[in-house]
């Protein structure tokens, strides 16, 4: 059998480590990568190797040559473009013919027992095996369902956390029939997992999944990987050669040759020491460490958890903890790398310096002396976990979301747009939001993108700025609604809505790559102030409304400002439409604005009470910057919720033909019932704000347009307006549709059905929830009849009408656990035994 080893991917999550080599390069364990895989090749007797070559070819092509110092033969496929996954693999058809042959990355450590998985191939007459693997996290990798038989049922590119089924994943090992070959043209760019696969299992071509049993697989797909990979093989969990036999003391640490250790120095293993290293009096190196070939540790010195490429000086009492460092890399005395800090390739740090943790260095840095590095050259900062959560960027303002932080986040989406875009930027009333958009303002600007400064405005009107002047995007600084510690960066695309999760993702390289787009100085952005996006934002507003039938009810109106600054815009709006209103709390006063849930319903019982002394038709209460209402009828109760999402959908369906409406997968069923009665269609979303505003944002006319969403939060959108949450218009269109249908708050609400919904949090680690997506997943699609399962977002279970949604949270270790039924009791009762099972599966 013959292997192809991919090797043309260039790495960018591992730098600085990849700036100057390829991935398959960078060493584990004092070898790089691909070696290991070269290794494992020849140990199953596959000696025909073809390597497909993109990024730095001449490196690797160098390195290895033509196999011959390994006992293999090689040859090598270089795209000038990329070709895909599968098309680079076609373009080496002419060394692939005669037989069965074998795909394996280059850049990632295994020590899969590929006989066995050969042997599968054929047993099953398979046509494509796919080597699959169990992972704590599945979202960067295509997560893949088996029947008991191996078969390939179901498969999917890297999906969020609502799209985990299972934590089965593709590593991207592939047993392949020569066949496989003519589904391609020569030259095309192809995709295994996106074009190939998929239609095979279209066709219902033999495709199998052979899971690892007991084998290692690791994608070393970033950095804290890279070194957690190399401690576990130290921890003898694998079968991936460390060294050479010689090399091993069989005491957990491996010595090369020509080494001098002093009698003093301290080895504590597992570690592993290359050819030629000199280790000095009274330095101690280890548990889990790897110090390269040619390194020196000085006296009394300090390398603990640590991976040392080759030619690195650690001065005396230099102090190394769980970082990593390049070859040629100087540390001078008394120095102290922190954990998770990265220093690249001939770096040199001078006496008495701290790198703190997690900063990267890129290549050839000079550290002064008696400097405290706590941000990286050339900037970049690693990130915890994702750097995009729901709704955009937050962090605790002004320890995790800084001034200089909010520079290069502006730099790195300003280098997602291109050079000229205008981006409409705009914060909240306090200090803090004004610090963070002055600094994304200055990153904007220094990559050639024009700002337009709406200052502190509602963010309905920020996101009608965008639609109306033609920017190229924008982006809104605030506290989060629900934590007063925490700052919100939201992003939005030229429609006003939040960004694709393909264009967070495009924003997040550039940030981690530190890949800032430079511009000359007469060629930096222009600021711009904008003075009339109030005034044309009202005038959209009055011109999408049908304001005389507004006025001729002259509806009186209790509204609830809560402190925002929709109390310097809206009380003119409703005036002009005839509204005898009343403002309560209607300044602008960021100390005094609700920023808990608790803190908004505490304000709800004067609201009422107002409503009802003075007999008004209506009470509102504006929250989330204008995004989101609650509302108070007539006799003073409260409609939120289920409810004003229910009641809503049925005033639009009354008052639109055949209208289509959005709502999220754990909206209440009575929806669909109410909204038919009406001649109108509801389509069921993803449960987060992006996936509504998407629908509504489609072209007039597309077959996936929604007219109207909402959730049940009080977020509304009427994407004959803008696509995006909106309550000072929902509430205008509210008042619209109450004239026309003549109509009061209470006699809908009184129509209506109780929404009988269980809610649950059920905290669960990030390394479990895939396997609890899998088995859920699982159970369910053998419950049988009555039972029916949707994967909109998350696992939602149908039993008879009443159905459970488990939904990962995508930013957060919890499950969010939804179920609906017929009373109170038996949702709770449905929710409960959904609770117990993942916290069984989580135990």
């Amino acid at each position: 059998m013959k292997a192809v080893i991919m090797a043309g991917g260039e790495g960018t999550r591992l730098r600085p480590l990849t700036s100057h080599r390829p991935k398959p390069l960078t060493p584990a364990l004092n070898m790089p990568i691909m070696e290991h895989i070269v290794l494992l090749l020849k140990q199953h007797g596959i000696k025909d190797i073809v390597v497909t070559l993109h990024y730095l070819a001449d490196e690797i092509e160098g390195y290895f040559g033509d196999g011959s110092e390994w006992g293999v033969n090689m040859v090598y496929s270089v795209e000038d473009t990329p070709l895909g996954t599968a098309g680079s693999v076609k373009k080496a058809e002419e060394y692939l013919k005669g037989g069965p042959f074998l795909i394996i990355s280059g850049d990632a450590l295994t020590d899969i027992n590929l006989h066995r998985a050969i042997q599968f191939h054929k047993e099953k007459g398979s046509m494509a095996t796919i080597v699959l693997s169990h992972v704590p996290n599945p979202l960067e990798f295509g997560v893949v369902i088996t029947d008991d038989d191996g078969r390939i049922r179901r498969f999917l590119e890297k999906p969020s956390w609502g799209e985990v089924f299972s934590d089965t994943v593709n590593t991207g090992m592939y047993i392949l029939e020569p066949s496989i070959l003519d589904y391609m043209e020569p030259g095309g760019n192809y995709d295994w997992s996106q074009d190939i696969f998929p239609r095979m299992l279209a066709e219902g071509k033999p495709l199998y999944g052979y899971i690892m049993d007991n084998d290692y697989w690791c994608d070393v797909g970033n950095l804290q990987q890279y070194r957690e990979a190399q401690y576990t093989v130290m921890d003898g969990q694998t079968r991936v050669r460390i060294g050479s036999a010689a090399d091993s003391r069989g005491d957990g640490v491996w010595v090369g040759d020509g080494c001098e250790i002093d009698a003093t120095a301290q080895i504590a293993p597992p570690v592993v020491i290359g050819r030629n290293c000199k280790i000095k009096a009274g330095a101690i190196v280890g548990p889990y460490s790897v110090i390269g070939d040619n390194s020196i540790i000085e006296e009394k010195a300090v390398v603990h958890r640590s991976i040392l490429w080759d030619n690195v000086y650690v001065g005396v009492e230099s102090r190394l903890n769980a970082c990593t460092v390049c070859s040629h890399t100087t540390i001078k005395q008394n120095c102290t790398i922190q954990e998770g800090a990265v220093i690249g390739d001939r770096c040199r740090i001078e006496n008495d310096s701290t790198i703190r943790t997690q900063i990267k260095l890129w290549p050839d840095k000079i550290i002064e002396a008696g400097s405290t590095v706590t941000m990286s050259l050339i900037w970049g900062q690693k990130w915890a976990g994702s750097l995009f959560r729901n709704q955009g960027v937050m962090g605790i303002a002004n320890i995790e979301l800084t001034p200089d932080f909010a520079c290069k986040l502006g730099a790195s989406y300003g280098g997602y747009l291109k050079r000229g875009a205008t981006v409409v930027v705009s914060r909240d009333s306090g200090p803090a939001a004004r610090m963070m958009k002055r600094a994304m303002i200055s990153g904007l600007l220094s990559v050639g993108v024009n700002v337009a400064d709406l200052h502190s405005l509602p963010l309905p009107i920020a996101r009608h700025s965008i639609l109306g002047s033609q920017a190229g995007g924008g982006v809104h600084v605030r506290l989060a609604p629900n934590n007063p510690r925490m700052l919100l960066i939201e992003f939005f695309d030229d429609q006003g809505i939040y960004l694709s999760k393909n264009a967070e993702r495009k924003v997040e390289t550039i940030f981690f790559r530190e890949d800032f787009r430079r511009v000359d100085a007469d060629q930096v952005g222009e600021l711009k102030d904008t003075g009339r996006s109030a005034e044309q934002y009202a005038e959209d507003f009055y011109r999408h409304l049908k304001v005389d039938e507004v006025r001729q009810r002259r509806f009186k109106i209790v509204a609830d400002f809560a402190f925002g600054r929709l109390a310097g815009v809206y009380p003119t709006m409703l005036g002009r439409i005839g509204c005898d209103l009343i403002a309560l709390n209607a300044y602008p006063d960021v100390q005094k604005t609700p920023k808990t849930p608790e803190a908004r319903a505490a304000l709800m019982p004067n609201l009422a009470q107002i409503v009802r002394t003075l007999r008004a038709d209506a009470g509102v209460m504006f929250e989330a910057d204008g995004e989101r209402m609650t509302l108070v009828d007539e006799n003073g109760e409260v409609i939120e919720g289920e409810t004003l999402l229910a009641m809503m959908a049925v005033l639009k369906a009354r008052t639109r033909p055949n209208a289509r409406i959005a709502v999220p997968v754990n909206a209440p069923r009575m929806i669909e019932d109410l909204v038919a009665l009406h001649d109108g269609t509801v389509i069921r979303t993803k449960t987060d704000a992006r996936a509504l505003m998407g629908v509504c944002a489609a072209e007039p006319g597309h077959p996936g347009r929604a007219d109207f969403a909402g959730d049940d939060a009080g977020g509304f959108i009427f994407a004959d307006f803008q696509p995006s949450f909106d309550a000072m218009f929902a509430f205008g269109k509210l008042l619209e549709m109450l004239a026309v249908t003549d109509l009061k708050l209470s006699e809908l609400a009184n129509e209506l059905p109780r929404a009988c919904i269980a809610r649950a949090v059920v905290r669960c680690p990030w390394e479990v929830k895939g396997r609890v997506m899998r088995v859920l997943t699982r159970e369910s699609s053998a419950l049988g009849d009555g039972h029916r399962v949707e994967l909109i977002d998350g696992i939602k279970i149908y039993h008879g009408v009443d159905w459970v949604l488990v939904l990962p949270d995508a930013s957060e270790p919890f499950f969010h656990v939804y179920a609906e039924s017929d009373t109170m009791e038996k949702a709770n009762n449905l929710m409960c035994d959904y609770v117990a099972k993942i916290e069984a599966l989580r135990a």
